[in-house]
């Protein structure tokens, strides 16, 4: 049984905020992502993938300098073969950086024996896991700006041309979106840090997650909705609710919320994102851009959805290391 000085002793040692030392697990953090031999792998990756597109892109570029008052949002999504737009390799990089950044993000304490000497400290396991998380999202935003600056100072070297204030707002809301987008696999990588012990279970659990969402989740979206509504007489009725129906269904894939969010933001002649009817066009201008505002609030929900399923996992995920036994 513990004396009274004792547990007097301790309680002082975990009194104050339980956020003290949340930064220096970020400054900590951080410096081991950006330090990391994998880290480098994946930046010089995106780097040489993005002077690569955009210079493909700005060969099908400078013919239309005088035409296009987008043309500097037409970087992230032109294409030349064989090389797609890069807004397509970021749909594939992303997850894969941020998987990288934090399957080991607790498992690998565990595995070094490290947890409990941290936890020893005043650090709290609230901050420990939030600090974590703070590090992997900041240095996932600190890589893709570098790479927004790269393609906007690459496209202002070789069109000659200044890009335009909607055409600066716009790129730096994808580039917001970029990076909610990669708080999902972020925070699905940690999630899967804390439940498997071993490292390299957690990076092929995340893996898989995505190649599922990216893969296969458009057919199973596709069966349910044939299931669950099924056109049994042709009527246009159950035709369009199925159509819904599937585009509910797959929009519960992160991977299609940041499809689609990107495409209205980057092309502002996008009027909707859902089914359009002949009658929902009566009237409407075609080809005439969107204002910013106006896109934004087409693309609000696909970004709170980012954003919530951002939270939600980071939620299971510290509920679930609260409940975790760590043992010296």
């Amino acid at each position: 049984m513990s004396s009274p000085l004792k547990q007097s002793r301790r309680d002082q040692l975990r009194e104050g905020s339980p956020w003290t030392g949340l930064w220096a697990v970020v400054a900590k953090e951080m410096a081991d992502h950006l330090t990391s031999v994998r880290m480098l792998i994946l930046e010089l990756l995106i780097v040489l993938t993005a002077a690569g597109t955009v210079y493909a892109a700005m060969q099908n570029l400078r013919d239309t300098v005088s035409q296009d008052p987008f043309l500097f949002l037409r970087l992230f999504t032109t294409a030349r073969e064989p090389l797609p737009a890069f807004v397509g390799f970021l749909g594939f990089l992303v997850p894969l950086t941020a998987i990288a950044l934090a399957f080991d993000a607790v498992n690998g304490e565990f595995s070094q024996r490290t947890m409990s000497r941290v936890l020893a400290q005043p650090i709290y396991r609230d901050a420990l896991l939030f600090g974590k998380f703070l590090a992997g999202l900041f240095t996932l935003a600190l890589v893709l700006t570098t790479i927004w600056l790269l393609i906007m100072g690459l496209g202002l070297l070789g069109l000659g041309v200044p890009p335009g204030g909607e055409e600066v707002a716009r790129s730096l809301w994808f580039l917001l979106m970029t990076i909610f987008y990669g708080g999902i696999w972020l925070a699905l990588a940690m999630v899967f840090s804390i439940v498997f012990r071993q490292p390299a279970t957690a990076a092929l659990a995340s893996i898989a997650v995505w190649l599922f969402f990216t893969a296969f989740w458009g057919i199973i979206a596709d069966l349910l909705a044939q299931v669950l509504r099924p056109v049994q007489v042709g009527f246009p009725q159950e035709i369009l609710a199925r159509a819904q129906l599937e585009l509910a269904l797959s929009r519960l894939s992160p991977n299609t919320l940041y499809a689609e969010a990107m495409l209205a933001t980057l092309n502002p002649t996008v009027r909707s994102l859902g089914l359009v009817l002949p009658i929902q066009l009566h009237g409407a201008v075609l080809g005439t851009p969107l204002p910013l505002r106006q896109s934004l609030l087409l693309v609000w929900p696909h970004l709170t959805g980012l954003i919530a399923a951002t939270i939600l996992l980071f939620a299971l995920g510290y509920v679930l290391f609260q409940r975790q036994e760590i043992r010296a």
